[in-house]
């Protein structure tokens, strides 16, 4: 089973890179399910049901969220009716859901969306709810597992994956924008702290420079724009999962807007 993870997608530059890159390293790559972080597809902040569609047909099968999941209010009626999710770890009563179910190569598959602690808002103990989620999958079967984890801080992701090791077949950090070096397999268990985001390079984690300058030169807070012009990128990873639901392998596939997409990054073995 392979499994494509792609960062967190900013905008309109990040929804074109994926629009340009997927099909083919797709197909390239003999890809049996893709899952793209969508919390910022819409001008930076949330998802709409046009900027979803946008990458559904492009070739992305299922959208997870995070922190910016809500943003957009017709986001809660579009998770009825089509494969997007939000972290497992919202409180009761929120809407949508952390898991989805489906058939991946022959074989049923979980992948579950998860929330980290720091700053992110009102949300549930992340470790406890993965405990439970698992207990559950195990009792239904369910072997093939990966996480989408939104995630702040390195210590926090790295902690989710000694509790995991092993018991999981990929976690791929998401959120901070900014791609990690260290893609290993831990026991089985296929992991980044953070595969990067899809949009503007040349800019701040995807959005125009001025106001994070204004920002921490004078602390006086606006809304951050997506950024328009620059160099692009788009940035996945690659998680091949065996009958076992573990992880035999992993990389990293990289693109710019001016040059072909290439494997920028091998696992470096592990534990």
């Amino acid at each position: 089973m392979r499994l494509l993870f792609i960062g967190d997608i900013v905008g309109k530059a990040g929804r074109d890179a994926v629009k340009i890159r997927l099909e083919r390293v797709r197909a390239e790559h003999k890809i049996d399910f893709c899952v793209a972080n969508g919390e910022n597809i819409a001008h930076g902040f949330g998802i709409t049901a046009k900027t979803a569609c946008e990458l559904f047909s492009a070739g992305v099968d299922l959208l997870t969220g995070g922190n910016h999941s809500w943003d957009k209010k017709e986001v809660i009626a579009l998770m009825e009716s089509k494969p997007i999710i939000r972290p497992l770890n919202f409180p009761s009563g929120a809407a949508g859901k952390g898991i989805w179910i489906a058939r991946i190569g022959g074989q049923n598959a979980a992948i579950i969306n998860l929330m980290g602690f720091h700053n992110m808002g009102v949300i549930d103990n992340p470790f406890r709810a993965i405990l439970t989620a698992l207990e559950t999958l195990k009792n239904d079967g369910i072997k093939h597992i990966a996480i989408d984890f939104h995630c702040e801080t390195t210590a926090e992701k790295n902690a989710l994956l000694k509790l995991l090791e092993g018991k999981v077949g990929a976690i791929a950090g998401t959120h901070t924008h900014v791609g990690t070096d260290d893609l290993l397999i831990a026991r089985g268990t296929g992991y980044v702290s953070d595969i990067g985001l899809c949009g503007v390079l040349s800019e701040v984690i995807g959005m125009d420079s001025a106001e994070p300058i204004r920002r921490y030169t004078t602390g006086m807070k606006q809304s951050f724009e997506p950024a328009g012009k620059g160099r692009s990128i788009f940035q996945a990873i690659v998680f091949e999962l065996n009958d076992d639901g573990l992880c035999a392998d992993c990389y990293k596939i990289k693109a710019f807007d001016d040059g072909e997409s290439f494997i920028s990054l091998r696992h470096g073995g592990g534990w």
